[in-house]
Order: C-alpha cells, then sequence, then structure tokens
C-alpha cells in the first residue's frame, strides 16, 4: 500500500508537462499524478481544466504539497514539536513522514510520544440503535471520548480493504473469531477499515475500531484498549505483515507465532525442514538479481515458476521459460532485498494441484478434507475450481497429503489454522508452500465438511489464557456425501480488452459454492451460480493449442455424446475427424471469412473451449476470448474445466430439475 500521496512510482522524475499529458485520461494514479504536478508548478487552473476535478479539494492538495515542501528543507532529522503536531493533523502518517524525512518509524513515534501527540477516539452513533458506536480516531481531539471496559480483551486485526486476493473469506473467519470469543468471555475489538463488510457491523464484535491496518493506528488501540492478545491470523497477509513489528512493541501475538510465518516464507530453511522430514518439493532457489535468477533457472531447467515473497494472490507471479523473459522479469520487479528475494520454483508440467486446510495446536493436527483443483498446476489456487472431497485422487495420494500435513504443522509448531499446498506429478506428491494462517477456502471447508474451523482454532488460540485443553485430538474423520465445488469469480466482463487467460496470478475477484450428491451436479450449480450458465445443447468450439491435443479427442467425444454440433479449427479439426467424430471446420480470423469471430457475433457458437497458444504462436488467439465475453458467450480456457462442464451438463441434462436441499440437510447426512 501507500502512506502518502506524494513520490507514488516514478510520477515524480517527470516533467510538469508529462504529468499534465497522464491527466488527460481518468486512471486510479491520477491523485498520485496531480500531487506532482502541483509540485511542479502546475496551477489549479491548468489541472481543473484537465480532470474537472473542484478548485476546493485541488486547494486542499496544493497546501498538502506545500507542507510537505517544507518538511523536506530538514531532510534527515525529525520535525521539532510544532511541525511535527501541524503534519499531524494535516493527516501526515509516521511511515510516510520517515520515508519523507529519511528517518525511522521508530524515530518518528519515539518523538510523537515525548512530545504528548496521541491520537484519541470519538465514537460515531449507529443510527436506529440506543447507544451502539464505531469508533474513529484523530489527532484534532483533547480529550479521548471512548470508554474501556476492565474485561479481559482481545484484538482482531480485520483484511482491509478488499482487492483480488484479500477478499470476504478472512472476514468471514474475523467474524467467527469474533463470535468465538463473546462465547469464551472475552471482550472482542475488531480493528478494520472496510464498510462493505461484516466484521465492521456495529454488533459483530463487543467494540468496533474502524482504522487503516498501520502500525501506528493499531499500536495506539493497543496502548489504549490493553488487551491480553491480539490475533493477526484471520485477516490475511495485510495484518501478518504488521505482527514482527506489533511483537517487537511487546504485543502478545496469540496462536502461530511471526517466526514461524517467516520460516514458511524462507524458502531455503522451510526446504531444509522439508528435508529433515523427506518430504518433496520441486527444485528451487532465491534470487536478488537478474544474473542470480538466470544462473538458478537454468540449474533447475526451464520452465520456471517465479514470485516475489510475501504476497497473496500470487500478485508477480509468472511462469518463466527461457533467460530473456527471466531478465525482463527481474528488471521489472519492486522491492526485491535480500530479505525480501525473488523465489524461483521448477514448474509442474501437467501436475494436479491439491490443497489441504488443518487445525493444529502444535502437538496435534486435524485435516477435515482434501481439496482437489480441477485447473491443472500452473493456475493460482484461488481462480482454479476446486472440488471437495478430492474425486480423482487415489486413497493413498490423500493419505499422503494428510500425513504430510501433520508432520509439518507438527514441526512447524502451528497453532490455530494453516493452509497447505501440493501439486502431484506422477505418483509424487510435492509440497508447493505452507501457509500458517487462514486461507481463502476456509469458510468452503467449513461449510461443504460441517465443521467451524474458525472456532476450534479461536478455542486453541485462547487455550493458553482460558486453561482449556485442545479440541483437536477430539476431532475424527467423518464421510462425506456430497461434493463441493469451489468456482471462481472473474471480472473480465468489465474489462473487454483483458485477455481472460488464467495463470499463476490471482484475477478472480470471488467465489461460488455448488453442492450436491454428484460432481457433475454441483459443477453445473457452480457454473449458474457465476452468472455463465453452460448450454444444454447447440454448438461448441474446439480450438486448442498443440501442448492440450492430447486430450483433444476425449473431450470432443464427450460433447458428440451430449449431442451438441462440433466446429474446429485447423489441426483441431483434423485430429477429430480422423478420430470419426462428426465436425465441421472454421476459419481462424487470418484465414479468411467467415470466422470464428463473424460466427460468435452471429450467435452461430453456444460454448467456446480455446486453450490459449501461448509464446509458441506467431498469431495472437486472444481475439476468441474477447469476442465470447463481448457477446456473453460462455467459454473454457483449460482442458480440465472442459472435461469438468462436459460432465456437468451430463448431470443437468440426466436430471433436468436440479436437486434443492438445505445445508443443514447435507450436514445431517455426514457420517
Amino acid at each position: 500500500g501507500r502512506y502518502g500521496l506524494g513520490f507514488a512510482k516514478n510520477f515524480h522524475e517527470m516533467s510538469k508537462e508529462e504529468l499534465l499529458n497522464n491527466l488527460r485520461y481518468p486512471t486510479s494514479e491520477r491523485q498520485f499524478i496531480i500531487y506532482e504536478a502541483l509540485r511542479k508548478g502546475a496551477t489549479i487552473e491548468e489541472i481543473h481544466n484537465l480532470t474537472k476535478i473542484k478548485h476546493y479539494f485541488l486547494e486542499q492538495m496544493l497546501e498538502l504539497v506545500q507542507e510537505e515542501e517544507k518538511l523536506l528543507e530538514n531532510k534527515g532529522a525529525v520535525p521539532d514539536k510544532d511541525t511535527l503536531k501541524q503534519a499531524k493533523l494535516d493527516g501526515f502518517s509516521d511511515r510516510y513522514l520517515s520515508s519523507l524525512l529519511e528517518v525511522t518509524e521508530e524515530e518518528i513515534r519515539n518523538a510523537r510520544i515525548g512530545f504528548g501527540i496521541k491520537e484519541a477516539w470519538e465514537g460515531v452513533h449507529v443510527s436506529g440503535t440506543e447507544n451502539a458506536a464505531y469508533y474513529y480516531s484523530t489527532y484534532h481531539l483533547d480529550e479521548d471520548k471512548s470508554t474501556v471496559s476492565d474485561r479481559p480483551k482481545i484484538m482482531i486485526l480485520g483484511g482491509g480493504p478488499n482487492r483480488i486476493g484479500q477478499g470476504i473469506e478472512f472476514d468471514y473467519c474475523c467474524v467467527h473469531a469474533a463470535l468465538a470469543l463473546k462465547k469464551l468471555g472475552f471482550e472482542s475489538i475488531i480493528v478494520n477499515c472496510n464498510p462493505e463488510t461484516v466484521s465492521t457491523d456495529y454488533d459483530t464484535s463487543d467494540k468496533l475500531y474502524f482504522e487503516p491496518l498501520t502500525l501506528e493506528d493499531v499500536l495506539s488501540i493497543h496502548e489504549k484498549e490493553k488487551p491480553v492478545g491480539v490475533i493477526a491470523q484471520f485477516g490475511g497477509q495485510t495484518p501478518l505483515n504488521l505482527a514482527n513489528d506489533l511483537k517487537k512493541y511487546g504485543v502478545n501475538i496469540l496462536g502461530t507465532t511471526p517466526e514461524t510465518i517467516d520460516l514458511a516464507e524462507d524458502r531455503d530453511h522451510f526446504r531444509a525442514m522439508m528435508d529433515k522430514l523427506g518430504i518433496p518439493m520441486p527444485e528451487a532457489g532465491m534470487a536478488v538479481n537478474a544474473d542470480e535468477a538466470i544462473e538458478i533457472a537454468n540449474k533447475i531447467g526451464y520452465p520456471v515458476m517465479v514470485r516475489p515473497s510475501y504476497v497473496l494472490g500470487g500478485r508477480g507471479m509468472e511462469i518463466v521459460h527461457d533467460d530473456d523473459m527471466m531478465r525482463v522479469y527481474m528488471n521489472a520487479a519492486v522491492g526485491v532485498t535480500p530479505d525480501r528475494p525473488i523465489l524461483i520454483d521448477r514448474f509442474l508440467n501437467h501436475a494436479t494441484e491439491c490443497e489441504a486446510d488443518a487445525i493444529s495446536d502444535g502437538t496435534h493436527c486435524f485435516v477435515p478434507a482434501v481439496m482437489e483443483h480441477i485447473e491443472l498446476a500452473g493456475v493460482h489456487s484461488g481462480d482454479s475450481a476446486c472440488i471437495l472431497p478430492a474425486k480423482n485422487l487415489t486413497p493413498k495420494q490423500i493419505e499422503t497429503i494428510k500425513d504430510y500435513t501433520k508432520k509439518i504443522a507438527v514441526e512447524m509448531n502451528v497453532c490455530g489454522l494453516m493452509n497447505m499446498q501440493y501439486a502431484i506429478e506422477g505418483d509424487t506428491v510435492y509440497v508447493l508452500e505452507a501457509n500458517p494462517r487462514a486461507s481463502r477456502t476456509v469458510p468452503l471447508v467449513s461449510k461443504v465438511c460441517s465443521i467451524n474451523m474458525v472456532k476450534i482454532a479461536t478455542e486453541i488460540i485462547t487455550s493458553s489464557l482460558t486453561g482449556n485443553p485442545s479440541p483437536v485430538p477430539q476431532l475424527k474423520d467423518r464421510e462425506i456425501n456430497h461434493y463441493g465445488v469451489k468456482e471462481a469469480v472473474f471480472p473480465f466482463n468489465m474489462f473487454p480488452e483483458v485477455d481472460p487467460v488464467l495463470g499463476p496470478e490471482m484475477r478472480s475477484t470471488g467465489e461460488v459454492l455448488g453442492i450436491s450428491k454428484s460432481f457433475g451436479e454441483a459443477y453445473y450449480k457452480a457454473q449458474e451460480a457465476t452468472q455463465t450458465r453452460l448450454p444444454e445443447e447447440g454448438t461448441v468450439l474446439l480450438s486448442v493449442c498443440d501442448r492440450d491435443k492430447p486430450e483433444l479427442v476425449e473431450i470432443a467425444a464427450a460433447f458428440n455424446e451430449l449431442g451438441f454440433n462440433i466446429i474446429a479449427t485447423g489441426k483441431s479439426y483434423d485430429m477429430i475427424k480422423e478420430a470419426g467424430i462428426p465436425c465441421k471446420r472454421i476459419f481462424k480470423i487470418y484465414e479468411g471469412r467467415p470466422n470464428i469471430a463473424d460466427e460468435i457475433a452471429n450467435g452461430e457458437i453456444q460454448l467456446i473451449i480455446n486453450t490459449p497458444a501461448g509464446k509458441t504462436s506467431i498469431y495472437d488467439d486472444s481475439y476468441i476470448r474477447k469476442a465470447a465475453i463481448k457477446h456473453r458467450v460462455p467459454y473454457i480456457t483449460t482442458m480440465a474445466a472442459a472435461k469438468a462442464s462436459a460432465e456437468g451438463i451430463k448431470a443437468f441434462k440426466k436430471n433436468s430439475h436440479l436437486e434443492v436441499k438445505s445445508l443443514q440437510a447435507h450436514h445431517s447426512d455426514i457420517k
């Protein structure tokens, strides 16, 4: 995130003319560009003419720029009391001041507290209630107007603003933790800054602080409320990034320690632990510059998976195929330091990806079910559809995954929730990564398996305070008689020029769940819930890349059996025809007319199965997928999803009245 308006990206290096030119088109960076344009001497009138933003707001921004320029005159030193007080009144955060003045945040914080400049809180009354309120902080109040009780308190750090990779699933965890804490006799305090969530409803917790999740704000609340502990593992990556600094200031982080979280991110330490436990991992390495990365990649062998450390949602993750591509990636990587290197792993081609969510008390560990991803390894787990419990894994593979998960949880002394990612290549189960925190699949596992994972984890986390025994040894495997299919929801219809191809960087903005006794029906329900209803009849287009050709005939046969007309391009057509399956040939856009784009526009195609050609093709085939979005034709970009779709359509045609059954009724069938 950013802590102030100035010095974002490289905008401060641009000339006034370049900045004004960038303001001609509205983007999410507009406010930051305006700030730097004002610094470079652009007038309010010039900016207003380009942006039509009211003069009042631009004048306020200019005042901040002028104040910042005065602060920069004393770079290298903490400001005097009056200057610091004015900066805090005008909204300059400790973190931003430290980056401007090139001093540590700790020095700013110590000076501020030494001068007696502290946050105070005022309650905002919740309309329609008698005395409910939530609290905002300000430096403008001389007197703190929020009361503090003498009950034992526990603070839960929320997930902050929703964005890709950090969604509502973490809010589910925070809400259930707050409810569990109330039952355990604690006063629950939630710190979060997202009005679109249930955790920021006034009656979810005993006390709600509507504050950004920064060290400055969380420490101020901690100092005021003096909770017996803070839970950071339920809010996703945002609170986890604060855990180390909070602990440094004496905050009692409940559950899995920040050191364990760091251990899971340190690939060398984690690999050493896997070697000790005898658990296989794909070959990997860490690099801080392009030459190191190329050396490691050549040792491992291309293709490799590269990603930054300490990110959620696979941000910045890519599959790299050669040295040139690696050099481009490393040169574009931001914030790479010896503490936060780029991670490089061997890419497991055509591997089945799986994951397991576990509840651990440090000695015992329980895995309710193993999830199997429908998309193959290489598609981010948040974007892949997944089956729960696993359908195509052997009992031995499931047992291996559960065994590995338990060994790792105990070895790492995980206390609370943990998520494990695996890939199965051949018959070998590889560990991809361990995340000793709540994951976005916790609500799905809880609903499908009828187990409140967060409640149990909260009981474990607080056992040192309550003296209650761990509930984990009493948890037993149960027979689940239904399938849950999670499907990701994508925003591609809002961005018609974006190629909707799935990869290692997460792109989904939500997810849905379909539940049924049969996998096909559960998959069909999940697709319907994403507003992409699968067709029951009509024409299916098959155009797949060479890598996916071995599975083409099987998929064509499945759709032929379902009564679909099949049209295909080039080599795909030749293969289907050779297999004796009825098929019509269609032109690609560069081969003539009528072509794929024409047929999609004319409503002649009801389903598109198109796996991207990638770097091996001289022709760009993204127009097929973009046309599908534009004309709202269901499209599939992986062979695994194509197989699952055929199974879903088959289940629906067999029983066109989909079973409606309550979650409670499904739960009562679990033995």
